[in-house]
């Protein structure tokens, strides 16, 4: 079992035009400030970020938003939060969040959604951290990124093992136990090495 005192959230800055995203992004924000989960997030407070931190903040969570200096002038910054962190660009951004969370969660998102998800995917499966990974699959929203990983693990260019490392569930409570219950896969031998 993982101890999982933190999450990192990634998803849209968009509100997108499914309601149900809204509604379980807020839902997840509550059940994370119920079990006294610290959110972790992009630090907007518009789209589906603005959602869940929102939620998490009304029921008493806590929240803390990781923000590069140069898109506080393009998002609009939710100044309410737990705890604002500035960083210089977006990789050290993604650095702070890995170093603040236990675990991860993508909900539906554009690009920047599916950058931080592989991102934090391929540092796991390179071994440069164990903690688990998890998608909310909200009505079907990743069915088809599924398909296309099955592809990739089907033409010989992504290992079951690491597909495998993607925890999905459709629901909060079955996400959550996943991650909770995820063991890590042994680093691969050629990276087992000391690394500076």
């Amino acid at each position: 079992m993982n101890e999982i005192k933190s999450i990192a959230v990634f998803c849209g800055s968009s509100e997108g035009n499914d309601t149900d995203v809204l509604d379980q992004a807020s839902n997840l924000g509550k059940t994370m400030a119920h079990k006294n989960i610290r959110l972790v997030y992009g630090a907007a407070k518009i789209g589906v970020m603005g959602k869940i931190a929102e939620a998490a903040l009304n029921d008493g969570g806590k929240v803390v938003g990781v923000i590069p200096e140069f898109l506080k002038m393009k998002e609009v910054v939710h100044l309410g939060l737990t705890e604002l962190i500035s960083t210089q660009n977006m990789h050290e951004r993604k650095l702070k969040m890995n170093e603040l969370a236990d675990a991860f969660i993508a909900l539906p998102g554009g690009f920047g959604t599916l950058e931080e998800l592989f991102e934090i995917i391929t540092w796991a499966q390179l071994g440069l951290h164990q903690k688990p990974i998890g998608l909310l699959n909200v009505n079907g929203f990743y069915d088809d990124l599924f398909k296309l990983l099955e592809n990739m693990v089907r033409k010989g260019f992504l290992k079951m093992t690491n597909y495998e490392m993607l925890l999905v569930d459709t629901t909060i409570d079955g996400l959550l136990q996943k991650l909770s219950d995820y063991k890590p896969i042994p680093v691969p031998k050629w990276l087992k090495e000391e690394r500076t």
